[in-house]
């Protein structure tokens, strides 16, 4: 017999999460509590659904009310989160979890539910969608696939296992006393990303995440220290940093920005190489870079650079199955249309 309860207790949904190998810190109880304080993005609403087969829990889901221009939806951020590996099971939780999706989408009014699943892609797993009446979406949310580093060998064996370019470069940069990485769990220095992050938007010109954002996130985590800011200097000024989040024993690389005119010294290679290096005193096992693309499949990608970056570090790429969405009402289709042109504009 399979139930669903709301769950409350945040010892209990992170001890689950704990045992349970694919997930990301989407899924957090810290995440689900930055999403209330944002407020006006998400409605104000999270759900923390447990997903149990008789008496056991089997499976999370974070569920944010998410208000759009598009319209209203539900979000489940690299959910749900499964310690099963059986096929038929993964189906009967997924489709007693649609039907309480249904019941809440249905009272906050909303056009359609979109899951950004955190399954292996495979045939078998994008079969479970396709029979509970779920189609890709135009766009996602979240990283569909990332970059993730084994981090268990000792630091000398993680640098033979880098690429010869990328571990020349923290060579040089170990050597360069023009260059200091420092790490900072100060929320007052989130405002010196910010100004970083800004000059970036500039040149690259992207939809930046606010100033608002940046200091909600970090104050959420900084409490259970789980995320912190590196900083690069360059001849005493900060040209670079980057926010990591250190959660259930994973090292994420989340936002990173390197003023443009330093590009050709190699800060970044040692601020990512430090950042590694304290996953690893911190516990973590893995390090994940979040979002990756082929950059030989699409080399014109706005991520390309960036992953071919990343690669660099050593690695494997996981694969997750593309976003979902599950419509609930015609003016779904219309966000669809939308969504399809915003994907064409953007180039990917």
């Amino acid at each position: 017999m399979i139930e669903i309860k709301e769950i409350k207790n945040k010892q209990e949904w992170e001890n689950f999460l704990s045992n349970c190998e694919e997930k990301t810190f989407l899924s957090s109880w810290n995440w689900g509590n930055f999403q209330e304080m944002m407020g006006t993005a998400s409605g104000g609403k999270i759900w923390r659904l447990g997903i149990f087969k008789n008496n056991d829990l089997v499976s999370v889901a974070l569920i944010i009310k998410t208000v759009a221009r598009r319209g209203i939806f539900l979000l489940l951020p690299h959910c749900p989160v499964f310690t099963v590996s059986s096929l038929e099971l993964k189906y009967e939780i997924l489709k007693t979890l649609l039907e309480k999706l249904k019941e809440i989408a249905n009272q906050e009014k909303a056009n359609f539910i979109r899951i950004n699943p955190i399954l292996q892609r495979n045939k078998e797993n994008d079969e479970i969608f396709k029979k509970l009446g779920f189609q890709e979406a135009s766009i996602h949310a979240h990283p569909e696939a990332s970059w993730k580093l084994d981090i268990t060998p000792p630091e000398e064996q993680l640098l033979n296992q880098m690429r010869k370019t990328t571990r020349y470069l923290i060579r040089q940069a170990q050597k360069d006393q023009d260059i200091e990485i420092y790490q900072s769990r100060d929320l007052k220095d989130v405002e010196v990303f910010d100004k970083i992050h800004s000059e970036v938007v500039k040149v690259q010109k992207f939809v930046p995440f606010s100033l608002d954002y940046f200091k909600k996130e970090f104050s959420v985590f900084q409490p259970d220290d789980e995320i912190c800011i590196f900083f690069a200097k360059y001849k005493g000024e900060i040209v670079a940093a980057s926010y990591v989040v250190f959660w259930s024993n994973i090292g994420f690389y989340h936002h990173a920005a390197l003023l443009p005119k330093y590009h050709k010294i190699p800060l970044a290679y040692l601020l990512e190489w430090e950042s590694i290096r304290e996953a690893k005193r911190k516990g973590c096992n893995l390090y994940d870079f979040w979002g990756y693309v082929n950059p030989q499949k699409n080399p014109k990608h706005p991520w390309a650079g960036p992953t071919l970056f990343k690669m660099g570090f050593g690695g494997k790429v996981y694969e997750y199955v593309k976003t979902q969405d599950f419509p609930l009402s015609k003016k779904y289709w219309l966000t669809n249309f939308f969504e399809k042109l915003r994907k064409l504009k953007r180039g990917y």
